[in-house]
């Protein structure tokens, strides 16, 4: 039997974060993966779509290249090659995932390679090893949720995992879901060339995203040609055909394949949880703000604990855990995590939506600039879009910062800084912005929010 001060289970942006901050901190620690480093994030998620993504953008550059004064080129001819574009997918996962291993195998962090099982609350199984840890952090993950809709044995079902390795390009795809994934397959398909339809049920696509941004996103996807139909639930799907219910009415699409995306589950399957007296809450492991499970040995971070399924949340959830385990008295804080999706224009925000902030503060101040009067996003022919900034009344305190326009994800960060150094209003609109550049419409907006628009028409 192995003896470690932590051991964790999963190898995904939660667990190898935190197995690293806990070498560092001095702690004799191991990792365990059942399958690839990186987990889904590096290795079925966050990596490869964007990847996916950026593909769709080069050509969509070189469809709309003329617009930027190139002459001659016959872009009708640019098709995908999609087996060289699944090439250069594997290439940069297979890059990123075997940095985690350089990176850990460099903090001294023994890897160990199977599926974990917990025999008590300080001891693991893993294959024909034992492992006995003071502490222990769970950090499975997630994996595809599968609605119980009936479908038949030739139905063309296909979740997030399939779709990233799909060879040939379907003809026509329905998404079953028009959430964060849902959508962003949404974009890549259509870009792709296939007849793209969504069906949600809620009565807006990207539930999670204040409901002006996502109108604005709708209309995009409807002026690529996207069918988008919220408010409808499948009942089933019978070989190529999705039935579903929309205002009281049976509607049928066809598809050649049928992408389940109706969100993620907790990974606790094998782990013996309820062996050692784990408590959960709608299969999620339940946790205090310091990460720690009702067994105070045991920590859970990352989607498992399904507060925020973000790889980003996973990461600083580990090294809160950490922090708690070497003595510390740490806190996770889930309201200012930024969230991104990554369209074109991409969307990203922090904090309050709209509504959110009028049920919480009543009276608030918003402040919006369009990316159609910024310079930079007008040069590099991507200026649809907004920034809507949310405001306090009294203090001017930031509620909540919404960015749908070209680099927005990178942008967010800022207010993320922002938020968590508690600046004002007025402290973001004299902070000075580099010109040209997109981050400019920043403080545009937060001098919008203050009566006092400079460039806002």
């Amino acid at each position: 039997m192995e003896k470690y001060d932590i051991a964790i289970i999963g190898g995904g942006p939660g667990g190898y974060v935190a197995a690293i901050k806990a070498a560092q901190a001095g702690k004799k620690v191991c990792l365990i993966e059942k399958a690839r480093l990186g987990g889904v994030c590096l290795n079925q998620g966050c990596i490869p779509t964007k990847t996916l993504l950026k593909s769709v953008e080069v050509m969509k550059t070189i469809k709309e290249s003329a617009q930027f004064g190139i002459a001659n080129v016959d872009v009708s001819q640019a098709t995908f090659d999609m087996s060289k574009l699944q090439q250069r997918k594997s290439q940069i996962v297979n890059k990123l995932t075997g940095g985690v291993g350089h990176l850990l195998k460099a903090n001294g962090v023994k890897v160990f390679n199977g599926k974990a099982a917990f025999l008590d609350k300080n001891t693991i199984q893993v294959e024909n090893a034992q492992i006995k840890a003071e502490d222990i952090i769970i950090a499975t993950g997630s994996v595809t949720f599968i609605p119980p809709i009936p479908c038949s044995g030739d139905a063309p079902i296909i979740t997030s995992e399939e779709a990233l390795d799909i060879q040939e390009i379907p003809a026509q795809i329905v998404i079953i879901g028009g959430g964060v994934i849902g959508m962003e397959f949404a974009y890549i398909f259509r870009n792709l060339g296939a007849q793209v339809t969504v069906i949600e049920l809620m009565n807006q696509i990207l539930p999670m995203v204040d409901k002006e941004i996502a109108t604005e996103v709708a209309k995009m996807f409807q002026a690529l040609g996207v069918r988008i139909f919220t408010g409808a639930k499948v009942t089933r799907v019978e070989g190529k055909k999705v039935f579903y219910t929309l205002d009281n009415r049976e509607e049928v699409a066809e598809a050649d394949k049928v992408l389940m995306s109706v969100g993620r589950v907790p990974n606790i399957e094998g782990l013996n949880i309820e062996g050692i007296g784990l408590k959960t809450e709608r299969k999620s492991i339940s946790v205090d703000d310091s990460m720690r499970t009702n067994i105070p040995n045991i920590y859970a971070i990352g989607d498992v604990n399904g507060k925020l399924m973000l790889a980003h949340t996973a990461s600083m959830e580990g090294i809160i855990a950490v922090e708690n385990i070497c003595g510390n008295n740490t806190a996770m804080d889930y309201t200012q995590i930024p969230q991104c999706i990554y369209l074109q224009p991409e969307i990203a925000s922090v904090g309050l939506t709209e509504e959110q902030a009028r049920e919480k503060y009543g009276d608030i101040i918003i402040g919006r600039f369009p990316l159609v009067a910024n310079g930079k996003a007008t040069i590099e022919g991507e200026n649809k879009g907004l920034i809507k900034v949310i405001i306090e009344q009294k203090y001017k305190q930031i509620l909540g910062v919404h960015i749908y326009g070209i680099h927005a994800t990178d942008m967010i960060a800022e207010l993320v800084l922002a938020m968590r150094l508690e600046c004002t209003a007025e402290d973001v609109a004299r902070a000075v912005h580099p010109h040209p550049t997109v981050s400019e419409i920043i403080p545009e907006a937060f001098h919008a929010a203050l009566g006092k628009a400079i460039h806002n028409y």
